[in-house]
Order: C-alpha cells, then structure tokens, then sequence
C-alpha cells in the first residue's frame, strides 16, 4: 500500500538513522548510513566529531557541494513477519550552509535524541530540505 505524505513524514519523524544516498560525480550513487533528526520540511544530519574519520570534510558533503540532490531512505524489516515491511524514501535539497539558529535548533534536537551528542560534539549539521516523500507499507 502506498503511504500518503503525511504517513511518510511521519514514519521519517519517528525514526532515527537509514541510509544518505548523495551523488558522486564518477561513481553515481554514494550510500551511507546517517542518524538524523526530521521535521516537517528538513532532515538534519550531523558531521561529528565522535567517530572516527580521516577528515571532517566528508565525501558526502563534498558530494552535495557539487550537487545538492539526496535521498534518504529508512525501512523497516521483519525476517518473520512480511506483513510489517515497509520504507519511506525522503528526496532532498541541500541549499549550502544553514543559519545559526537553524543550527543550534537542529543541534538541540539531536542532543537531546542521541545521548552520545548531549557535548555538541558537531564540526557541522547537514539540513537538508525535503522535496518530496514517497513510501510503501504492506499493512493498510
């Protein structure tokens, strides 16, 4: 069954990590996994300084800095239970560096959802604006 928008950013909203799928120049799509947090317009993702990386200027940025499209999809499996599937697939825009406010609220959210970033430990916070939503559930 198709899921109406509302659905769809309503499963987006409830959720916290699927997979940043960004656009790489030679080798198409680029596919990571992301946390995030989602209102009804954005879909924001830290850059942090908590995981290991080689540097904080992430393919994916780099990926967006050349071409602002991405995806984001989350799922939900159940090996026994097919009746449960489902996924939603947020299409977004990436329109360069956010304001500070836009910040500091997106970095509040995502304190106060991830335990591991109550510190503010962000080098950035991607906000990426939702063009459309799209989703598949097979329960009505």
């Amino acid at each position: 069954m198709r899921l109406t928008a509302d659905e769809a950013i309503a499963r987006l909203q409830a959720h916290d990590h699927g997979v940043l799928c960004t656009v790489h120049a030679e080798r198409g799509i680029d596919a990571v996994p992301a946390v995030y947090t989602a209102d009804d317009r954005t879909v924001s993702i830290p850059v942090d300084r908590i995981k290991a990386k080689s540097s904080i200027h992430l393919q994916r940025v780099r990926n967006l800095e050349a071409d602002p499209r991405a995806t984001l999809l989350i799922e939900h499996w159940n090996r026994d239970d097919w009746s449960q599937l489902w996924w939603v697939r947020a299409h977004l825009r990436w329109n360069g560096p956010a304001s500070n406010d836009s910040t500091d609220a997106a970095a509040a959210r995502l304190a106060e959802h991830f335990p591991q970033y109550r510190n503010r430990p962000f080098a950035a916070i991607l906000e990426l604006h939702i063009t459309t939503t799209t989703g598949w559930s097979a329960d009505d």
